[in-house]
């Protein structure tokens, strides 16, 4: 009886010791916080109103600015979809990518944030544009670490807002609401319904979701909802006349506009509705405070298929749009939310960028990036930052390059490659290899109309070596 006590009091202890370490690995593993990365295609620095004056309405983005952080000086990976998705991906800035025109796509060799992610056993899955993809099976989502795939693929399918096809996990899916000329499913908000039934779904593992919408890129088109709140000042795009294009984008942005201007509002509206649903869901799964959400766009705002840029001062304080390398065209709004580790809102000024993105939530997932074969990343985690007791960081140089195409925007011929670089306060950009330095202090100058280049010789010295050994 003794023996069998002793058996029984025995094995209790170990059961007890079993219960505690399978506690504690629950315990641990849910400390690793969903993750949420949010991507938006060409929308401007000062579109969303927790970053200005601006009569576009969005009151769940405004909401989520006030519950975390507002990063003022944060930058997309470069001024163009390609190339600033590519280095998201994989955590690559221009001096460390070979083509940074919007011809540039993934490779078999790259490793990317969702492949870093499975590392920590994330289950990760896109929902939206992709359009980095060279080869289906070789570099489409699927081969390039998500588990689970609903979107678009090609750049020229990321333009239409009520395409005909779609992709789910590599074979096509027709959308039959949208043939015969019909518009009966706007691409986000099929984009936001499998993301939302993707949250949904019963899991062991924390999960990583990329919605990465395809608005407000042209073209433009919303459902009426959304557009009719608006009454503004118009000029109606004509698209193409007669067969004809009327302006240099018509070609690919054929439809005529009535009202661009409450068009294009209505579609940042859309998204910030889209925001909403997700947030909604996260609470009534009970996900909220342990989900990390990060909101951005991938450049800034254009002009294309009638968008009016100037009207909405959609990139002010800053200068240029798309497809430039002054701050208006990759200064970007980035919000932050994650209410288990930051309770208090504020606005940080911490200069950072994309290529930053890949380190930070690889250090969030505990993962040792050294141990991640092929992983070729140069940027720097920011994950001391997302929290109420920031870390300082240390003052580093952020480079961009672009090298833009001739003729029309969307050619494959390349042509003049741009250069930029700021550190700290200094922001320098050189339009050709060959041209001249321009040098600007961005805080005190954020329109980059002063240059200082002839008053700050070394400084400029600086930037212009480093633009030498980088230059494309």
């Amino acid at each position: 009886m003794r023996m069998k006590s002793t058996g029984r009091k025995v094995m209790g202890a170990l059961a007890s010791v079993l219960l505690s370490v399978s506690a504690a690995a629950t315990s641990y593993a849910a400390e690793k916080p969903n993750i949420i990365f949010i991507l938006t295609d060409d929308l401007g620095f000062n579109q969303i109103g927790a970053y200005g004056n601006t009569p576009i309405k969005t009151p769940n983005l405004d909401k989520m600015a006030s519950n975390g952080i507002r990063f003022d000086q944060a930058y997309a990976g470069n001024t163009v979809c390609s190339p600033s998705r590519v280095s998201l991906f994989t955590g690559r800035d221009g001096r460390f990518m070979s083509n940074n025109s919007n011809t540039v796509e993934l490779t078999h060799m790259d490793i990317t944030l969702a492949h870093v992610l499975k590392y920590a056993d994330y289950d990760t899955a896109l929902f939206g544009k992709y359009s980095i993809g060279q080869q289906m099976g070789v570099t489409d989502p699927l081969a390039m670490g998500f588990d689970t795939w609903y979107g678009l693929y090609s750049i020229l399918e990321g333009h239409r807002q009520y395409p005909q096809i779609m992709w789910r996990d590599g074979r096509k899916i027709r959308i039959t609401e949208n043939e015969g000329g019909r518009k009966g499913a706007y691409a986000q908000e099929l984009f936001t319904e499998e993301a939302i039934n993707y949250i949904k779904q019963d899991r062991e593992n924390p999960f990583f979701v990329m919605l990465t919408f395809s608005s407000p890129h042209a073209e433009l088109a919303v459902p009426e909802k959304y557009s009719k709140q608006y009454d503004l000042t118009e000029k109606p795009y004509s698209g193409m006349k007669g067969g004809v294009p009327a302006d240099k984008y018509a070609a690919y942005y054929p439809e005529p506009v009535d009202k661009p201007n409450a068009t294009l509002a209505g579609m940042v509206t859309a998204l910030d509705d889209y925001v909403g649903q997700i947030m909604a869901v996260l609470k009534e799964e009970g996900q909220l405070d342990n989900t990390l959400i990060i909101f951005t766009s991938d450049n800034g705002p254009h002009d294309e298929g009638g968008a009016d840029p100037e009207y909405f001062k959609a990139a002010a304080p800053y200068k240029g749009q798309k497809r430039d390398l002054y701050d208006g065209g990759i200064h970007v709004p980035m919000l932050i939310q994650w209410p288990d580790k930051i309770k208090k809102s504020r606005v940080d000024q911490t200069p950072w960028l994309f290529a930053d993105v890949l380190p930070t939530l690889a250090d969030i997932a505990d993962v040792n990036l050294n141990i991640v074969p092929r992983v070729r990343t140069n940027g720097v985690s920011i994950a001391g930052l997302l929290n109420d007791a920031p870390e300082k960081m240390d003052e580093r140089i952020l480079y961009w390059e672009f090298a833009k195409q001739v003729g029309d925007p969307n050619s494959g011929i390349i042509g003049d490659t741009f250069q930029a670089a700021r550190k700290g306060n200094w922001k320098a950009v050189r339009y050709t290899v060959e041209g001249d330095m321009q040098l600007f202090d961005i805080i005190k100058d954020p329109d980059e109309s002063n240059n200082l280049a002839t008053q700050h010789p070394k400084i400029t010295k600086e930037f212009y070596d480093l633009f030498e050994k980088y230059k494309g």
